[in-house]
């Protein structure tokens, strides 16, 4: 006991010393701190709302406990299987065609001179800042069926306008590309900085035997870039469960036509509770949802380390 308390006395010194050492950085990073404790740590004191019976004159500790209650309103739903299938496959098809998009468009980033690979950056990146509001009536812009910009290319080449709105099938396809144009941007700059990170004495001795920029590509720049697209990937299949809200309610317009295919969880939860003002259910899907997701992490993570154990995340 005596020689432990001597080495504790020591560590918080050290500790001390080196906060005080780093005190700038940590006046820098305090605002984003402050931000993350209010914004999303602060807020999960209610997720307690999902296992009671909410009332406002009771309180939050005040209210009843109705154990997992509140988690019926999704299953018991008619539509529950249809709004899963459609959450699940819906992201499975952003982070596959995201991530594909991504990785291309990196690489041919890193051939571009540069002068131009600042104005191409700037190009991509741009959607990702852009209100998904504004996405919406872009995207009206394009498919509204009398003057919209796609149906007035359809009559010029003698085919007959859509009404889009009101049909399913196009949305499978349309969501997608959307979701792909507002967010690529960002996944690439991130695959970028990957490339540029990458040892150029790597690609000046493939030159030498001879390898050809695709050659190159496939024995140098993907294979080095493995551990961070896995990253990337295991993150991205934290929101698995949990649909783009702004994506699938402004963009189709909210048309009840198109439900059977844009409709996700939290789009139906949305107008479920905007009817019904159930704040408990709310959060008994929002908390599954986040369940969901942490062991999609874990279980992806964990395959990963079977697979290739330096690799894994964590």
């Amino acid at each position: 006991m005596t020689k432990s308390h001597p080495n504790k006395k020591r560590k918080l010194f050290q500790e001390f010393k080196h906060l005080r050492k780093n005190r700038e950085l940590l006046l820098l990073a305090m605002p984003g701190i402050l931000f993350e404790l209010v914004i999303k740590y602060l807020p999960m004191i209610g997720l307690i709302l999902a296992f009671k019976y909410f009332r406002y004159d009771q309180g939050i500790l005040g209210s009843k406990w109705v154990g997992f209650k509140n988690f019926e309103f999704i299953f018991k739903s008619q539509d529950a299987w249809r709004i899963i299938r459609n959450t699940l496959l819906y992201n499975m098809t952003y982070i596959a065609l995201g991530t594909l998009a991504a990785l291309v468009l990196s690489i041919l980033l890193y051939e571009v001179s540069g002068r131009m690979v600042k104005v191409y950056q700037t190009t991509l990146f741009l959607p990702y800042f852009i209100s998904l509001v504004l996405v919406g009536y872009i995207t009206y812009g394009f498919l509204e069926h009398k003057s919209g910009y796609l149906n007035s290319f359809l009559s010029t080449i003698g085919l007959s306008p859509h009404k889009w709105y009101f049909e399913t099938t196009p949305w499978l396809f349309i969501l997608p590309v959307v979701a792909v144009w507002k967010s690529v941007g960002f996944s690439t700059l991130i695959y970028y900085a990957g490339i540029v990170g990458i040892n150029t004495e790597y690609y000046e001795a493939a030159k030498l035997d001879g390898a050809s920029r695709v050659q190159m590509i496939f024995r140098i720049t993907l294979p080095l870039m493995k551990p961070l697209i896995i990253i990337v990937f295991i993150l991205g299949l934290g929101n698995i469960f949990r649909g783009d809200f702004g994506l699938h309610y402004f963009v189709p317009n909210g048309v009840g036509a198109n439900l059977a295919t844009t409709d996700v969880i939290d789009t139906y939860v949305y107008r479920a509770l905007a009817k019904l003002g159930d704040i408990n259910s709310g959060a008994a899907v929002g908390f599954l949802q986040s369940v969901v997701g942490l062991i999609t992490i874990v279980s992806a993570n964990a395959a990963v380390r079977r697979i290739d154990k330096e690799n894994a995340l964590f």
